[in-house]
């Protein structure tokens, strides 16, 4: 049996591959273009909850029209002369037999396919679904798109809008189309035993259409309202979690507990003002319904007065009229949850269906390495502000040459780095990679030629094979482990231990590698950088959280991975670049010097002021270049 269960069970989930390919992932920004285009994507089911629905809908109607008939059934039997159960049977069989099958094995039925379509096919596969595919969104976006948003901001509304959208689906489909062709087959029902009784209902279903077209409109900004205030309060209280040991360094637990609660008070606020509209439609139902049921037991005991009815149909009539005036309060609460889904997927959609600001060409082919030569030409750049901070600038880098980039904060040094990995579009003007644009190639083969380290060591809470392996992941252990030695990391790995017990490389290393010195995880990601190999390295501050002894076991060793490659080096301590083939300095975006650092400081400009102040005048000990 459990085998069977297993199979039946297992055949619905295989409905959805929620991790099947998909050309584009870019969604619509129109509210209904937006679901329409995922729930295309599984339309054959949703189609089929519908019907269910509808189907399931009409059996129950039925049903209460079996009470009626019960009721007439037994009003002309006499049971003490007429045998029991046996002259019932004799008298009633057929019609008892039609209500029990109908009612154990139809209606049983419809609501077992109804239930193995929601639960096996719609919650795991379509909820998964969305979320996947608004992750392979957003993790395309520009890296300008997570610097402006909470990263815990960005990820609750990417996980919730699959939940979010599954379940507004599953309302509208089981339980909104449910309760309408429930109150449509109560009217036909109704209207065919009397047309006042028709007339009734369709006055009762006018009067709740009134109060949604009055209420929903408000009801749908205010769900979108406290969906937003949502996710910033939840935005805010990450923000402070993973940065919790600045928060108390700094003492300031008070004031980063001020910060969250006035997100918390903006939630509320949104809230309540939520609220207050779904009591107001909650009670003005709850009087229109009452009144209606009212009204309709009166029209129907007229009508039995009046001989035209049976006293059966008079309690089928009140049973379905009860049944609607249930069905419908229920629907605000419905409606309550409906909506809030409505505003969670509708405050998702402003940031999931953002097109990408960088985006491949759809025939782009990926970059071909040839010999490493790098040609800034002209380019203009100004992150969206009208000060450029790059205006025709110009630089060549030949293939194989080692070259440092110096200047104050605020230069452009790393900004230039960001342009070359095309994290940002240039305003105008072009880089070129071995005479390639680089904006007409693919970014991930463009970036797979590169090796970056930076001051900010990016970590993952991952294991230390997986942190060291991450830019190449088909290495063996054998070359993670000598790339760790090679970057001075392969004895503190041994010795690492984390919560769980796990040893070494095994041993996973905490959020941004919290459980790591600072000089560690610049180790790491020296040893990633190693393992990578790629034929273009970018050091951008690489050594600057190492003490002076590991540095000085590391820089021979770094050398050693220069040679071949077009070295790009940025630093403040200057004697960590002084030996490279050629010294760039950058100030407010020009190029104000470049040469050897013999050239530069013989030249007594910028660079010869800079290193003045960082080497007291003494150069006895530097190269020859």
């Amino acid at each position: 049996m459990t085998r069977v269960l297993d199979r039946i069970f297992g055949w619905f989930e295989a409905r959805i591959d929620p991790f099947a390919e998909r050309a584009d992932y870019q969604p619509p920004a129109s509210f209904f273009r937006y679901v329409w285009h995922y729930v295309r994507q599984a339309k054959l089911f949703f189609a089929l909850m519908l019907f269910i629905g509808f189907l399931n809908a009409g059996i129950e109607a039925l049903v209460f029209t079996f009470v009626g008939e019960i009721v007439d059934i037994l009003t002309a039997f006499e049971p003490g002369a007429e045998g029991g159960w046996t002259g019932l049977i004799a008298q009633a069989g057929w019609p008892l037999l039609g209500m029990l099958l109908v009612t154990l094995v139809l209606r049983v039925s419809v609501i077992a396919i109804q239930a193995l379509i929601e639960e096996q096919v719609i919650v795991p596969g379509f909820f998964t679904l969305m979320r996947w595919q608004s992750h392979q969104h957003i993790v395309r976006q520009s890296l300008a798109f997570f610097q402006n948003d909470l990263s815990g901001r960005v990820a609750q509304k990417v996980f919730q809008t699959g939940h979010a959208m599954g379940d507004m689906m599953v309302s509208l489909n089981q339980t909104i189309a449910f309760i309408a062709a429930y109150a449509f087959t109560t009217f036909g029902l109704l209207l065919s035993l009397n047309v006042m009784l028709g007339v009734m209902v369709i006055l009762w279903v006018i009067g709740f259409a009134l109060l949604a077209r009055l209420f929903i409109p408000r009801i749908r900004a205010h769900g979108k309202k406290t969906a937003e205030a949502g996710a910033v309060a939840t935005g805010r209280m990450v923000d402070g979690y993973s940065n919790i040991s600045t928060v108390k360094l700094h003492g300031a637990t008070s004031r980063e507990n001020d910060w969250v609660r006035e997100g918390i008070a903006g939630q509320y606020n949104a809230l309540r003002m939520f609220t207050r509209d779904l009591s107001g439609v909650r009670v003005s139902l709850a009087a229109l319904s009452n009144a209606m049921v009212c009204l309709i037991a009166w029209q129907a005991i007229d009508l039995w007065l009046a001989s035209a009815i049976t006293l059966g149909q008079v309690a089928f009539s009140l049973a379905l009229v009860l049944r609607l005036s249930l069905l419908l309060n229920r629907l605000m609460g419905i409606l309550n949850g409906f909506f809030r889904n409505v505003g969670v997927v509708q405050n998702s959609m402003d940031l999931i269906a953002r097109p990408l600001e960088i985006r491949d060409d759809p025939d782009a082919p990926a970059l071909e390495f040839r010999e490493g030569r790098i040609e800034i030409d002209r380019i203009r750049f100004n992150y969206g502000k009208r000060e450029k901070l790059f205006d025709d600038l110009s630089l060549t880098i030949e293939s194989g040459e080692k070259v440092g980039i110096i200047g104050p904060s605020g230069a452009g040094k790393s900004t230039l780095v960001s342009l070359l990995l095309r994290f940002f579009e240039l305003d105008s003007g072009q880089i070129r990679i071995d005479g390639q644009n680089i904006a007409k190639v693919q970014q991930d083969s463009l970036r797979q030629q590169f090796s970056m380290v930076q001051q900010e060591t990016a970590i993952f809470h991952r294991s230390v094979h997986d942190n060291i392996a991450h830019g190449r992941p088909s290495a063996s252990i054998e070359e993670v482990v000598s790339a760790a030695k090679q970057a001075r990391a392969d004895e503190f790995i041994r010795e690492l231990t984390d919560a769980r017990g796990r040893k070494g490389y095994d041993a996973h290393v905490g959020e941004r590698g919290v459980q790591l010195s600072g000089g560690q995880r610049q180790r790491i990601a020296i040893a990633r950088v190693f393992l990578r190999d790629a034929p273009f390295l970018i050091l951008d501050e690489a050594t600057s959280q190492l003490d002076s002894g590991i540095e000085e076991a590391i820089r021979d060793n770094l050398m050693e991975l220069m040679e071949g490659k077009t070295v790009i080096a940025i630093a403040h301590r200057l004697s960590t670049i002084a030996a490279l083939d050629r010294l760039v300095i950058l100030d407010k975006g020009r190029i104000v010097e470049e040469g050897t650092h013999r050239e530069l400081v013989t030249r007594g400009g910028l660079y010869a002021h800079l290193w003045e102040k960082q080497s007291g005048g003494f150069l006895a000990d530097m190269p020859s270049k």
